[in-house]
C-alpha cells in the first residue's frame, strides 16, 4: 500500500510538473505573440501620427530597380518579406511614382526635388515619359527639380534630362547607347546536337521562334527591327533634346564624337558630359548636400538638408479633393506574360485576370473599366479567356478603355482589342499579330549516345508530341492548320473591332512589331496619349455628372486579413504588408518555396553552363525557357501569341 501511495504521489507531482511547463509555454508564447501584436499596432498609431512637414523641404526621389505597373513576385506579403530578408528584385510601382510627385507639385512645403537615379533599372520608355511628364508638372506648379548620379546610363539620363539642372560627380560620365539587340541563334548548335525546333507559324514576319530554326536574322526580321528601334530612338532623343533644349541630332553627334572627344580631354568622361551640355555642373556629394542646404533649409539635427524620402511622402498622399465615394473606375492591370489558369502579380492568367474583370462588371460603383497591358502575350487560350470578359463588360454597358504601357504585343493586343477605345504611347511596342507553334525533337541527339525510343500505341497521335521522336509529317500538317486557324481568327477580330477589311490588317499583322506611333498611322490604336488620357477616357465614357472625379479602384490580389487589420488604422497597403511580412517572419509562416527554386534555377544554369559568364548564362536560360517549357509541357495543339520581345 505504501509502495502504491509513494508511486501515486511520483505520478501526480510528474503531471504537476507537466502541466506547469505546459501553461508557461503557452503563456509565454502568448506573451510573445501579444507584444508582437501590440508592438505592430505601436508602429501604425507611430506612422498614423505623421507629424507635418516643415517649410522648404525637398522632395528625395531615389528611384531604385524596375518601375512598373505591378510589382510582381507574389501577395505584397511575400513581396515585404523579401525585402526584409534583403532577397528578390527591388520594383517601384508607378502609380505611386506619379502620384508622389503630382501631390507634392500641390504642397507648399515642399519646394524642390531632388532626383538620385544611380539604381534605376529595368524600366521602359513609355513608364520613364509618364514619370518624365510627371516631373514637368512639378516644375510647372514652379518647383525646381534637381538630378544628381554618379553616373547616368541611358534610363536615368532620360529622366534627369527633365531636371532643371543636372549634376554629375567629377569621376561619372553620361552613357548612351541607342537601342537594338544582339540575338543568339541556335540552329548550328542544334544541328550538331540533333535537336529540332520543327517551327511552325503564321505571319512572315511572326519571328518568336526564329532563333532556334535559322542561323541569322531573316530579311523580314532586319526590316522590322529597324523600323521599331528607329522609331523609339527618335522618340528618346526628342524628348531629351526638347527638355535640354539641345538643337536636333545633339545626341547622335555627341555619340559619334566619343572617341575623338574623350581623347581631346585625356579621357574626362564628365568633363565631355559637361562641355556637350548634357549636364549644367561637376559636383560631389558633399558639395550637392551643401548646395541643397543653401537653397532650401538645413536639418541642424542631421546635417544635411531638409527632406523627406519617397517612402515618407507616399504614406501622406491622399486621394485627390473632390473625388467621388460612389462612383469608380476599375483599373484592371495585365503585366507579364499570359498564362492559361491562374497567376500572381506581374503576370497574367487568363482565369484569375478574367476574374477580376468580372468582378469589376459586377459590381455596381464601377461605372468604367480601365485595362493597363503591358504584356509580350504568351498562351493565345489564356488571351482569349481575358478578351472575352471584356467583351461581357462592353455588353453589360460598361465602357472599356486600354492603355498600352511599354509593351502590348501579340496576345497583350489580342487582350486590347476588345476595348472601345486603344490609347497607345508613341514608344509603346505592339502589334505583333501571328500565332507560333513548336514541335521540339531530340530523337537525333539520343540516338548519339545510344538511346532509342520504340513502343506500341493504338493511334498515330498516341506519343505524337513525344520529344524523343520525329514528328510524324501527319501532326505538323495538323499543327499548321491549327495554327493558320488561330491567325484567321485573330486577324478577324482586329479586323471587327477596328472597322478594317481582313486584307488591310492581314497587310499589317503578320507577326509584325510596331511602335505606337506607327500602329497609329496603320489604325491599330485610336489615339495617341498618357495614362492620364486614358483615365480622362473612361471618365467621358461613363457619362458622369460634370465635375464628378471618380475613385480609381483597382482590381489586384486580395491583401490578407492581418493587411486589412492593419489599414482599417488608416496605414497605406504598402506599409501594412510590410508589417504583416514582418509578424510573419517572427512567426515562421513564411513561404520559401518560391524563393529556393529561384537560386537553384540560377546555381544550376551558371554550374550547367561551365565557364560562361553569368550574363550569357541568363541570356541562354532565357532563350531556351519557352523551347524547354514546350517540350515539357507536351501539348502539340497549343498555340502561342508571343512576341518574346521586351522593352528596351
Amino acid at each position: 500500500m505504501a509502495k502504491e501511495a509513494s508511486r501515486s504521489l511520483v505520478v501526480r507531482v510528474f503531471s504537476g510538473l507537466v502541466a506547469l511547463l505546459d501553461g508557461t509555454r503557452r503563456l509565454l508564447l502568448n506573451l510573445i505573440l501579444l507584444a508582437l501584436i501590440v508592438g505592430a499596432l505601436a508602429w501604425v498609431w507611430q506612422r498614423a501620427r505623421t507629424p507635418a512637414l516643415q517649410e522648404k523641404t525637398t522632395l528625395v526621389l531615389e528611384l531604385s530597380g524596375g518601375i512598373v505597373d505591378q510589382a510582381r513576385g507574389g501577395s505584397p506579403r511575400s513581396q515585404a518579406l523579401a525585402q526584409l530578408r534583403g532577397q528578390g528584385e527591388q520594383q517601384m510601382r508607378l502609380r505611386d511614382v506619379v502620384a508622389v510627385l503630382d501631390a507634392a507639385a500641390r504642397d507648399e512645403h515642399v519646394t524642390q526635388a531632388l532626383l538620385l537615379l544611380d539604381g534605376l533599372d529595368g524600366t521602359g520608355l513609355v513608364t520613364l515619359r509618364e514619370v518624365a511628364a510627371a516631373l514637368e508638372r512639378f516644375k510647372a506648379a514652379g518647383k525646381k527639380v534637381v538630378a544628381w548620379g554618379a553616373e547616368y546610363d541611358q534610363r536615368g539620363y532620360y529622366l534627369a534630362a527633365h531636371a532643371n539642372e543636372v549634376w554629375l560627380h567629377p569621376m561619372g560620365a553620361v552613357f548612351i547607347e541607342g537601342y537594338g539587340r544582339y540575338r543568339s541563334y541556335y540552329k548550328e548548335a542544334f544541328d550538331r546536337l540533333g535537336v529540332s525546333a520543327n517551327v511552325v507559324r503564321a505571319g512572315k514576319f511572326k519571328n518568336a521562334a526564329e532563333t532556334f530554326s535559322a542561323s541569322g536574322p531573316s530579311p523580314e526580321t532586319v526590316e522590322s527591327d529597324r523600323a521599331l528601334y528607329g522609331s523609339l530612338w527618335a522618340s528618346w532623343t526628342g524628348g531629351v533634346e526638347r527638355a535640354r533644349k539641345l538643337p536636333a541630332g545633339s545626341i547622335m553627334g555627341y555619340i559619334d564624337g566619343i572617341p575623338g572627344s574623350l581623347q581631346a580631354l585625356g579621357g574626362d568622361s564628365a568633363q565631355l558630359g559637361l562641355r556637350s551640355k548634357l549636364v549644367d555642373a561637376l559636383k560631389t556629394r558633399d558639395e550637392m548636400r551643401k548646395t541643397l542646404i543653401e537653397r532650401g533649409a538645413e536639418d541642424e539635427k542631421n546635417k544635411t538638408f531638409r527632406q523627406v524620402s519617397f517612402g515618407e511622402y507616399l504614406a501622406r498622399v491622399k486621394p485627390p479633393e473632390g473625388t467621388s465615394k460612389s462612383d469608380s473606375v476599375a483599373v484592371v492591370v495585365a503585366q507579364g506574360e499570359i498564362v492559361d489558369g491562374r497567376a500572381g502579380p506581374g503576370l497574367v492568367g487568363g482565369l484569375s485576370t478574367a476574374e477580376q474583370i468580372r468582378k469589376a462588371r459586377e459590381a455596381e460603383d464601377v461605372k468604367a473599366i480601365i485595362v493597363r497591358v503591358n504584356s509580350p502575350g504568351g498562351s493565345a487560350f489564356g488571351s482569349e479567356l481575358v478578351r472575352r470578359e471584356l467583351e461581357l463588360a462592353r455588353t453589360a454597358g460598361k465602357p472599356v478603355v486600354v492603355s498600352m504601357g511599354d509593351l502590348a504585343a501579340s496576345g497583350g493586343y489580342w487582350i486590347s482589342m476588345a476595348a472601345d477605345e486603344i490609347i497607345a504611347d508613341e514608344a509603346t511596342i505592339t502589334g505583333s499579330i501571328g500565332v507560333v507553334g513548336m514541335l521540339p525533337s531530340a530523337e537525333e541527339a539520343l540516338a548519339k549516345v545510344g538511346i532509342r525510343s520504340a513502343g506500341t500505341t493504338t493511334t498515330w497521335l498516341a506519343g505524337a508530341a513525344d520529344v524523343k521522336r520525329t514528328p510524324d509529317p501527319r501532326l505538323v500538317a495538323t499543327v499548321q492548320s491549327i495554327i493558320d486557324h488561330a491567325y484567321g481568327q485573330f486577324i478577324g477580330m482586329v479586323a471587327r473591332e477596328r472597322k478594317l477589311t481582313r486584307e488591310q490588317v492581314d497587310a499589317v499583322a503578320q507577326g509584325r512589331v510596331w511602335s505606337g506611333k506607327d500602329a497609329r498611322g496603320h489604325m491599330l490604336v485610336d489615339r495617341l496619349g498618357s495614362w492620364a488620357d486614358a483615365v480622362a477616357a473612361a471618365h467621358k465614357r461613363a457619362k458622369l455628372a460634370d465635375g464628378t472625379v471618380a475613385r480609381l479602384r483597382y482590381f489586384e490580389a486580395e491583401p490578407g486579413r492581418l493587411q486589412k487589420l492593419l489599414m482599417g488604422f488608416g496605414l497605406r497597403e504598402a506599409a501594412a504588408a510590410q508589417v504583416d511580412a514582418r509578424v510573419a517572419w517572427l512567426l515562421g509562416d513564411a513561404p520559401a518555396e518560391a524563393g529556393l527554386q529561384d537560386v537553384a534555377a540560377g546555381m544550376a544554369a551558371t554550374a550547367g553552363l561551365g565557364l560562361v559568364s553569368p550574363e550569357l548564362a541568363a541570356a541562354l536560360v532565357a532563350d531556351l525557357g519557352w523551347l524547354a517549357d514546350v517540350a515539357t509541357r507536351r501539348r502539340p495543339f497549343a498555340t502561342a501569341t508571343h512576341c518574346l520581345c521586351a522593352a528596351p
